[in-house]
């Protein structure tokens, strides 16, 4: 059996402008269905540490630009925060709403709309503060660590705020 196949024809039906191209949108189903499926297959301690691990190396990484950038190992927090914060302007819009302190505890409260907000905000099963989110944590856990070289850094998500579009949460620093 020959099969005529007109290869210019079937282009013509099938041509699509790479300006149609909806990455965010694609990548947005890649993100459910890669959480859904780990989840699914290895359970949710497994999803929940891949993810943090995946947070985990940008985290060491954006820790090691910052000392070299400004040839130091060790910031205060409230500096490691300042500069941590400006480095990813690009991905975070973060604003400090209140710091408390007490008991070798310095707890910020944040407003903080991420890259990742349009995607669990489009996404049926992603939720805020959830586990998706579990690659911000390790984030920022992991560079504030590194860069203040305190005892321990919990980050906590707390609540959604649909009015102004952020997640609240709470960044702990034990003394």
């Amino acid at each position: 059996m020959n099969v005529q196949i007109d290869i210019n024809e079937i282009n013509k039906k099938i041509l699509n402008s790479t300006d149609n191209l909806d990455s965010e949108s694609g990548l947005e189903i890649i993100s459910e269905a890669l959480v859904y499926k780990i989840y699914d297959v290895f359970g949710r301690n497994s999803l929940l540490s891949m993810l943090y691990q995946v947070g985990k190396g940008p985290g060491e990484a954006i820790s090691q630009r910052i000392k070299e950038k400004y040839n130091k190992n060790k910031f205060r927090i409230e500096e490691a925060l300042e500069i941590l914060i400006n480095e990813l302007k690009e991905y975070y819009s973060i604003q400090i709403r209140s710091v408390e302190q007490s008991d070798g505890v310095i707890k910020f409260i944040i407003e903080n709309h991420c890259f990742l907000s349009p995607c669990i905000k489009h996404r049926e099963k992603l939720e805020f503060g959830k586990a998706y989110c579990r690659i911000n944590k390790a984030y920022f856990e992991t560079a504030l660590l590194e860069l203040t070289n305190i005892k321990k850094i919990d980050i906590n998500f707390l609540e959604r705020d649909e009015t102004k579009d952020v997640c609240v949460e709470e960044l702990k620093f034990y003394l």
